[in-house]
């Protein structure tokens, strides 16, 4: 006999499952960089420390592409319009994976003794018209970029080195130009809403990399305050 109860809907599920803590949406960062001289070191460091020692780091190819959409407040001037910013990424190397649609809250410092940057963060796997779909809902592009570096994996932590280039004025993949002459590097772990005990799981692993590199707080708005 069927049911006369309404099918629980796509965002009724997300809602219940966000509210009851059991998706991820919570990053725990730390950030870093080694010039490019050093570089080989902390590789070999990093696949000595991570999982998967015999065959080594995953390698990624990606482009990313940042959009902002200005949110507008009731009596608010246009200068005091924020930001909401969506970052959207495809792997060059692999065409037929997804794209990867990112929302990335402000970063929150904490109180002082907490050991790492945390900010909200849902990924959403999509189509390649997610681009003109977001140029439709009035997002205009702010930056892009190509990354091209190593994936080492510790456990539930990820830990990324990445080269990044800017886009020729071609706007071609192909014709990338270094940006720095060092490589980013980050030490990340997404978790439920609640469970800051993993930010000490972080700094800990974080302190085996010494002095090859060092991974910090970083205090983004001391960097607006400077640009």
């Amino acid at each position: 006999m069927a049911s006369n109860q309404n099918p629980i809907s796509a965002i009724d599920m997300l809602t219940s499952a966000l509210r009851s803590n059991i998706i991820p949406n919570q990053e725990y960062l730390l950030q870093g960089s080694v010039i490019d001289s050093s570089a080989e070191v902390l590789h070999n460091r990093l696949r000595g420390l991570c999982d998967a020692a015999e065959t080594g780091p995953e390698t990624f190819h990606d482009h990313e592409m940042c959009f902002s959409l200005k949110a507008s407040s009731p009596g608010g001037t246009p200068q005091q319009q924020q930001s909401f910013l969506l970052r959207v990424r495809r792997a060059l190397d692999h065409p037929e994976y997804p794209w990867q649609l990112r929302y990335l809250g402000q970063p929150e410092l904490g109180e002082k003794n907490q050991p790492t940057v945390l900010r909200s963060c849902i990924d959403i796997a999509c189509t390649p018209n997610v681009v003109e779909f977001l140029s439709e809902l009035g997002c205009r592009i702010e930056f892009e970029y190509v990354l091209k570096g190593y994936l080492f994996r510790k456990g539930r932590m990820k830990v990324t080195m990445s080269k990044i280039f800017r886009m020729g004025q071609a706007k071609s993949p192909d014709s990338l130009e270094a940006m720095t002459g060092s490589y980013l590097v980050e030490l990340s772990l997404l978790a439920p809403s609640g469970q800051d005990a993993v930010a000490d799981e972080i700094k800990v692993f974080a302190e085996q990399l010494r002095p090859l590199v060092h991974l910090e707080k970083i205090d983004y708005r001391r960097l607006q305050s400077y640009s």
